[in-house]
Order: C-alpha cells, then sequence, then structure tokens
C-alpha cells in the first residue's frame, strides 16, 4: 500500500473547485477509500482523536483493505476499518450516517471481535488494547448529547476502571456545536466539520493550512473526479438509503401493527360485556 495518494499541496483543480461536493466523507465508501489508502491522513485522524502527538506515531497498518472489484451492496463489503497502531493498539473506525436503532450491539460486536485475537494457547495477558471508534451523523442516545464521548468498563459503585483495554468511542457529527475546549485543543471539531463539508469552498475553508486536512481534501477531491469511484459512492449510498426507508418503514408498520392490536383487544373486551348471560 503506498503512504498515500498525494502529499503534494492544493491541486489547481481543486483550488478552483466550486459547489456542492456529491460524495463527501459520510457516504462509507468515501471514507473507507480514503483512510485506507492515505496514511497520512488516517494517522492525522488517529492523532487527534486518541490525544497523541504524530512523533508518538511509529507506524500505522490498515489491516482489511478492500478486495478490488468488492461489491459496494454486498453484506461482503467492509464497513469498518481495522488499524494497527504502532504494532500494539488494535483500533476500529467506522462511519455511520443513518440510525437504524443497534449501534450500541453493532459497535460492541465490532469490538469484542476485534479484542478476540489472540492465538490458541497464548496468555491472555497479552491481549492488546483495542477501541472502537464510530462517527455517527445522529445522537446516540436521546437523553445525552455529547459530541465525542468515550466508553469503559467500570465498577458501577466505585467507578474503579475494570480494564483500560476495551474501549468504545463515538463521534457525534450531528452536534460539532458541543465540542469541548479539549476536543477543539486536539482539532477533532475540525475533522468532523471536514467530514461534514457539503461544498468545495466549505472544505477547503476548514483544511486551511492543516497538512492532514489538506491530504484528506485532495484525496476527496479525487476521488469524486474518478468515474469508477463515483459509481461504487453511488451505489453505497443508493443501498443505505434504500435500508434506511426499509427500516424505517418496519417501525412504522410495526407501530401501526401494535395500535391495531390494542384496538381489536379493547374491541373484544367491549364485545365480551354485550355477549356476557345477564
Amino acid at each position: 500500500m503506498s503512504e498515500n495518494l498525494s502529499v503534494s499541496p492544493f491541486s489547481k483543480a481543486l483550488a478552483n473547485a466550486t459547489g456542492p461536493i456529491e460524495f463527501g466523507f459520510t457516504n462509507d465508501y468515501i471514507f473507507r477509500a480514503v483512510m485506507e489508502r492515505n496514511l497520512v491522513v488516517l494517522k492525522g485522524l488517529i492523532c487527534a482523536l486518541l490525544h497523541l502527538r504524530p512523533e508518538d506515531v511509529n507506524s500505522v497498518v490498515v489491516t482489511n483493505t478492500s478486495l478490488p472489484g468488492q461489491s459496494t451492496d454486498s453484506k461482503e463489503f467492509l464497513l469498518d476499518i481495522e488499524v494497527i497502531l504502532n504494532n500494539n493498539l488494535l483500533i476500529n473506525l467506522e462511519m455511520q450516517l443513518w440510525n437504524r436503532g443497534d449501534w450500541p450491539e453493532r459497535s460492541l460486536s465490532y469490538l469484542c471481535r476485534r479484542f478476540d485475537h489472540l492465538e490458541k494457547g497464548e496468555n491472555y495477558i497479552n491481549c492488546h488494547p483495542a477501541i472502537h471508534i464510530g462517527f455517527l451523523d445522529f445522537q446516540l442516545f436521546s437523553e445525552y448529547a455529547e459530541f465525542y464521548a468515550t466508553y469503559k468498563l467500570l465498577n458501577i459503585r466505585n467507578h474503579h476502571l475494570y480494564s483500560d483495554k476495551f474501549i468504545l468511542s463515538v463521534v457525534d457529527l450531528s452536534h460539532i456545536e458541543l465540542a469541548t475546549d479539549e476536543d477543539k485543543s486536539y482539532g477533532i471539531d475540525r475533522w468532523a466539520r471536514l467530514f461534514k463539508a457539503k461544498t468545495w469552498e466549505e472544505l477547503k475553508m476548514i483544511a486551511g493550512n492543516d497538512p492532514a486536512l489538506t491530504d484528506a481534501s485532495e484525496s476527496l477531491f479525487r476521488l469524486n473526479a474518478d468515474e469508477m469511484e463515483r459509481q461504487y459512492a453511488r451505489a453505497r449510498a443508493e443501498r443505505e438509503a434504500y435500508e434506511n426507508y426499509i427500516n424505517r418503514r418496519l417501525a412504522e408498520v410495526t407501530a401501526e401493527n401494535e395500535t391495531l392490536t390494542a384496538e381489536l383487544e379493547r374491541l373484544r373486551a367491549e364485545l365480551a360485556k354485550y355477549q356476557a348471560p345477564s
């Protein structure tokens, strides 16, 4: 794998680009393609999220790169990006646009599979720490709005940390305004705003002179300029939209069915009153 798609300054084409971005970072195909092919961008993003300095990172390796020609509308299409940082930390990154109501279970499933990596006979103490980081374009818990949240295993009474090797983090792209001063100091809010950018002008303004954000912007521009990549991104967007429609209609029909069932039981109870012997 190459180190990145390009480490050059903004291309002339990108510098002159205006108008809407057809496929941005919230498209999970685009997000995967940029992060797995451009290690400069991936390293910059991880450093921001984990509060690391660039010199703290010796190696970044993507272990589940997509196969050429892999169908983007199949169940086998890889949604998450598996990364090994410094030959030790196991990281999963995933972009999710729609709320399907199962993110806690889904993220736990990914994290458990990532954490369970030991070969038969290996000592459990050799388990590497694992973290799953989800970028969600919706609020995960309706009662708790938070831009960047991290969850660990804690004692429910005294909050003693059970283990720091099993971590879940969520970046809520719908609540960037809730970024804390700490989030801003590491530039996590700028990454989030870059991911949400709708126009090339907005994208370039957010990136500014930051090398990683600039690289990410150019990678995005190149993918949008490639017709084959656009077809992949369009296929993913259409599938995601259709799945969201099906899930929404299923929820609506289920609610309607529950309402009708309750009304049927009420009518039966009413009828029973009149049919009971006097």
